[in-house]
């Protein structure tokens, strides 16, 4: 089978929830599943559940929590560096089939890694292994890149007026 590269970005609600759905279809086909979500360091609903219901799936969070606002620091940006070289490992291990960089054009956007080392990433990815990034703001050169790309696209959000993320919803 030959793996393709998947971005699933835009301003609307359900990226990571797609990359998801798609760990849920490929661990039920017995495919091996990893997923590495930047910026992220609190075990999440989603991780906790991957973790009870899913074990073959490994999930690793690579941020340092918090937001980064502005300029990252160089914490963030060797937090997401050590991140990406254990993504970099694990597309190149051969134990995975289906790769999930979970808010990885978020990181790049933010200047946390540059948009080459992902570029870098597709071209060194071995031919059967999917390869998802997620997250807002996709660089131009990653969409021209990669095989499949979906854009959510907000129409209508009740954030607007004042609901914040609910547990087990948006968080």
């Amino acid at each position: 089978m030959n793996g393709y590269v998947h971005i699933y970005t835009g301003d609307g609600k359900g990226k990571t929830t797609a990359a998801l759905g798609l760990i849920v279809r490929a661990t039920g086909a017995g495919l091996r599943v990893y997923m590495g979500q930047f910026l992220k360091r609190a075990d999440t609903c989603e991780s906790r559940t991957l973790r009870a219901r899913f074990p073959d799936v490994t999930v690793e969070r690579y941020g340092r929590g918090g937001f980064v606002r502005g300029k990252p620091s160089t914490a963030d940006t060797a937090a997401a560096r050590r991140g990406l070289t254990r993504l970099r490992r694990a597309v190149q291990s051969g134990q995975y089939d289906v790769v999930i960089a979970d808010e990885a054009n978020v990181a790049v956007a933010l200047g946390l890694l540059p948009a080459e080392a992902f570029l870098r990433l597709i071209d060194d990815k071995p031919a059967p292994v999917e390869l998802v990034l997620t997250g807002r703001g996709a660089d131009r050169r990653l969409l021209a890149k990669a095989d499949l790309v979906t854009e959510m696209t907000c129409r209508k959000h009740y954030y607007a007026a004042g609901v914040r993320a609910r547990r087990g919803i948006e968080r």
